[in-house]
């Protein structure tokens, strides 16, 4: 992305906040605009609620969507709620982010009320903004071909009901866990004993995804360290249970990620007599 436009009707509230918001965000590396259908002036209260995270727009006038060339254009984010948004013709790439209109001539509001409404606007935006300057030049990934997610249960048997009503019959199962598998859904889950830890509703054991095979956990590897994600466990072949070729993530919350290959037979058939991980290269 090179660069954005945000859109509204008025060009005064929504979009003027996105546009002084993504130049603080994105500085020098993103062309940012913003333009309205029935552009009007920058509403006051725009003003005064970025003025609190020190971005002036005393500045800033409203546009009429007429004035930008599409050509200069790749990203456009249309903000609108309950309006119709403006039309941009052209080949950008189109994100819809629906925050209601905090402008309001309710003569019910105080400009306390008004100025809670312009904060919500803006802290919405704002927090849509940091994602997608998080997803910007994004360094080079694995290649999945199946998501995996593991979950801790307080009850074995009435979890495994449950999941194969919800996904179908497992694959297989011991007393410790069940596994389920969805080709279709390109997705392996799998239900684990408790182990004696305390279970709530955010509970999560890890999350995983598959890749081709050993050379892609490898690369993975690679990958994962030239990005900066932080890595629990390198890549190694495990015996025991399911034989896999995997590596341990953590993702910025803590979370444990596993990005794993299964085993060929050729490579089931090396092996080691002890079961202990091997280390890949």
């Amino acid at each position: 992305m090179k660069s954005i436009l945000f859109l509204c009707v008025a060009n005064s509230a929504r979009s003027q906040m996105a546009e002084g918001l993504a130049r603080t965000i994105f500085g020098e590396r993103v062309r940012v605009q913003s333009a309205g259908s029935q552009p009007s002036t920058v509403n006051p209260f725009a003003i005064e609620v970025m003025k609190e995270l020190d971005i002036d727009l005393t500045s800033h006038r409203s546009k009429s969507i007429a004035t930008i060339d599409p050509a200069t254009v790749d990203t456009v984010v249309t903000l609108c709620a309950e309006e119709v948004c403006p039309l941009v013709l052209g080949e950008a790439r189109r994100l819809h982010w629906p925050v209601p209109d905090p402008a309001s001539s309710d003569p019910v509001l105080t400009r306390e009320d008004m100025l809670a409404r312009f904060r919500t606007a803006r802290d919405q935006i704002m927090g849509r903004l940091e994602v997608l300057a998080a997803l910007h030049d994004l360094p080079e990934g694995p290649a999945p071909i199946e998501f995996h997610a593991s979950i801790r249960v307080a009850d074995l048997a009435a979890s495994a009901r449950f999941y194969a009503w919800l996904l179908g019959e497992p694959k297989e199962w011991t007393h410790r866990y069940v596994t389920f598998v969805r080709p279709d859904l390109r997705t392996n889950f799998v239900i684990v004993v408790a182990d004696g830890k305390e279970l709530h509703q955010d509970t999560l054991y890890h999350l995983g995804i598959a890749v081709a095979d050993k050379a892609a956990v490898v690369r993975a590897h690679e990958l994962a360290r030239v990005a900066g994600i932080a890595v629990t466990k390198p890549p190694r072949t495990t015996w025991r249970g399911t034989p896999l070729h995997e590596l341990w993530l953590a993702d910025p919350g803590g979370n444990l990620v596993e990005i794993y290959a299964r085993l060929t037979d050729d490579e089931l058939a090396a092996r080691p007599a002890d079961l202990e991980p091997t280390l890949l290269a």
